[in-house]
């Protein structure tokens, strides 16, 4: 029998370090085959975490959020729009973009370099990733087309078992419509599960199942794979494919997205760290926001009208207190990683991988790591 560890199983040996200063660490990452990220930050595709506010916050901070599905394809895709939209607005004079090469050709001098800086910036806005989610049934190419009509260059299939006959044919029949789109497929927990959707065209690969801080798979079902084991796992493979991974599920804190990125992978998915923002979606009430697992009994009634017969809810449906503006939360977590790397003396994500060294921990190790008056 195989054993299995998860983020509070082990730590990271210090290693020395050259780094003179937590600012000299680059945050850049691939996100998935052909697109780049400025943090390894992506938030997860739920309907209390990810609508147009928090995909605009998570863009503005370089990351990504990826717009949850359970709406209708009319009010996801216009999701989408809205924040095109706004980081147009955010260019002064964006129609001048529009002939840009003409210009250069007739410019010299300075005139030329800020007409090159300009089409640098140009060429950034309109390749930097927009995210949106699908499932693999009913109107899922029908959304998927919309999507990308709107402006979504990378989609991610979101469904609980991603090593699955549906997933291998809507990337397939994706794959094969739509050109110059990454998707991104998940979720699995195995190596075997990550090489087969690295084989059926994955541009990146989510990791992560029953590990989620609302998700109770595991209990209901007794399956799942502890979240270090399965991102070491899937790395294995998708290293082979220079397929990207993203670690889903499971991340408390910036010590754990520091030790998923060091099992390998590029970037880490966070709900619960970002869950209660003023970004996500729905009212404060008496300083509360909403936070529920989409396969909560509340989030499938309210998605599907009624939980289906025979379905288990696999979820919980929580109120959490109001945490303020998302990119507070998502300063401390950047801050954190650079810090990890400085203690590793490596000053690039992708180095994180090459020089980690994990150690198991003991219970009392785990409680010695922790703030005295929390042991």
């Amino acid at each position: 029998m195989k054993e299995c560890l998860t983020f509070d199983d082990v730590n990271i040996i210090p290693k020395y370090s050259e780094v003179e200063h937590r600012s000299d660490c680059s945050l850049n990452t691939k996100l998935s085959k052909n697109r780049y990220l400025s943090i390894p930050i992506v938030s997860s595709p739920m309907d209390t975490v990810t609508e147009s506010e928090m995909a605009l916050t998570m863009w503005n901070n370089g990351g990504l959020g990826f717009i949850h599905r359970f709406v209708s394809i009319e009010e996801q895709t216009k999701m989408v729009k809205d924040v095109i939209g706004e980081i147009r607005g955010m260019m002064t004079n964006w129609e001048i973009y529009d002939n840009l090469d003409e210009q250069i050709e007739q410019a010299s001098g300075a005139n030329k370099k800020i007409l090159l800086g300009m089409k640098d910036t140009k060429r950034w806005f309109e390749e930097a990733p927009i995210g949106a989610s699908i499932g693999v049934t009913n109107d899922y190419f029908e959304r998927a087309g919309s999507l990308i009509d709107s402006g979504c260059n990378v989609l991610l299939i979101d469904v609980a078992n991603g090593h699955h006959k549906l997933v291998k044919e809507a990337l397939r029949r994706l794959k094969n419509e739509f050109k110059g789109i990454d998707i991104i497929a998940g979720s699995v927990g195995t190596k075997e599960g990550a090489m087969d959707l690295c084989e059926w065209g994955a541009d990146g690969i989510r990791v992560g199942i029953g590990n989620g801080s609302l998700c109770e798979t595991r209990i209901r079902t007794g399956v799942g794979i502890p979240s270090i084991t399965s991102v070491m796992d899937c790395v294995s493979a998708c290293d082979t494919y220079n397929v990207p991974v993203i670690a889903d599920g499971g991340l408390k804190n910036s010590g754990d997205m520091v030790k998923a990125l060091c099992a390998g992978a590029n970037t880490c998915m966070v709900g619960s760290l970002v869950s209660g923002t003023l970004e996500t979606p729905g009212e404060v009430k008496g300083g509360m926001k909403q936070y529920r697992g989409m396969a909560s009994k509340a989030a499938q009634v309210s998605w599907r009208g009624e939980l289906p017969k025979g379905m288990a809810a696999e979820g919980v449906d929580t109120m959490i207190p109001c945490k303020g503006p998302a990119e507070n939360i998502i300063n401390e977590l950047t801050g954190g990683i650079r810090s990890g790397m400085t203690y590793l003396g490596v000053d690039a994500i992708d180095k994180m991988k090459e020089v980690a060294l994990f150690m198991e921990m003991s219970a009392s190790g785990m409680s010695e790591s922790k703030p005295h008056g929390q042991r």
